[in-house]
């Protein structure tokens, strides 16, 4: 073996090494990305859920919207008002306060209120459920199917099915939006926390026909929205809908209403 050869060899290729490494080294330098500070200190406060909630696919999509200023410390619906006082410390600006949102299910047709008009085999899933006969077996294809989809994309354990019907446990919800999405039949809604009265019902036949499968449901009397004074209840597609920005929470349509499904408990 000529090991002059092997030596010449192992020198080639350990200096093509290090020019390399060089090359390397100075392309890293030439095209790296400069990081602002802020950003990097905003995504260490924030709570790193990756839930979308905020409108960004996840957090450092937030952090860097916030750091450039397109978005409020307070945007991190997961973080609330502990993560947006840190942000605001980072950004050297005062914490303004957001209003706290929580998710709500506008039914409330449980197992005894509401109808079945078959008994339904097949996966518990609210979504492949739609893909039977009257879209699930509930009798009003408006309400909450209770198969928990819901349930089972909530991150943290705010969600229960009770009864046939999903329950927002106000205080575990952050408000992330994951169960609005997913919700096959678009009855859950993102509202404000100390919203003072809300219609759970989502449906929009007309009295005869929602008084047919449900106890419960709105049967479009209008007596709610005839009786507010503040007119903070408007009336679309035979529903309800209370503006909680114009509510005085005095409760008359609470008492006026026939079905009692205007409620404060939500």
């Amino acid at each position: 073996m000529n090991i002059e050869a092997v030596l010449i060899a192992v020198a080639v290729v350990g200096g093509i090494g290090i020019l390399v490494g060089i090359l390397l080294g100075v392309a890293g330098e030439k095209l790296k990305v400069e990081v602002d500070p802020k950003e990097v200190a905003i995504r260490e406060a924030l709570p790193g859920n990756n839930c979308g909630g905020c409108g960004y696919p996840g957090c450092d999509g937030l952090a860097a919207a916030i750091a450039k200023g397109e978005m409020p410390p307070s945007a991190c619906p997961v973080g609330g008002a502990a993560v947006a006082e840190k942000i605001s410390a980072v950004l050297g600006v005062e914490n303004v306060e957001n209003t706290r949102y929580v998710a709500f299910v506008k039914c409330a047709g449980d197992c005894e209120k509401a109808k079945d008009v078959y008994e339904y085999v097949g996966p518990k899933d609210c979504r492949l459920a739609q893909n039977n006969p009257n879209n699930g077996p509930k009798g009003c294809t408006y309400g909450c199917t209770g198969f928990g989809s819901c349930k089972a994309v909530c991150e943290f354990d705010a969600i229960d099915i009770v009864d046939g019907i999903a329950v927002i446990n106000k205080d575990k919800c952050k408000a992330c939006g994951k169960c609005v999405s997913v919700c096959p039949r678009k009855l859950i809604e993102l509202v404000p926390y100390d919203a003072p009265y809300l219609v759970r019902c989502n449906s929009k036949e007309k009295g005869k026909e929602v008084k047919a499968v449900c106890q419960t449901g709105c049967i479009g009397c209008t007596l709610c929205v005839r009786n507010c004074e503040m007119k903070a209840i408007s009336f679309d597609q035979n529903l309800a809908h209370i503006n909680p920005e114009l509510c005085n929470h005095c409760g008359t349509c609470a008492s006026k209403c026939p079905v009692k499904i205007i409620t404060k408990d939500h």
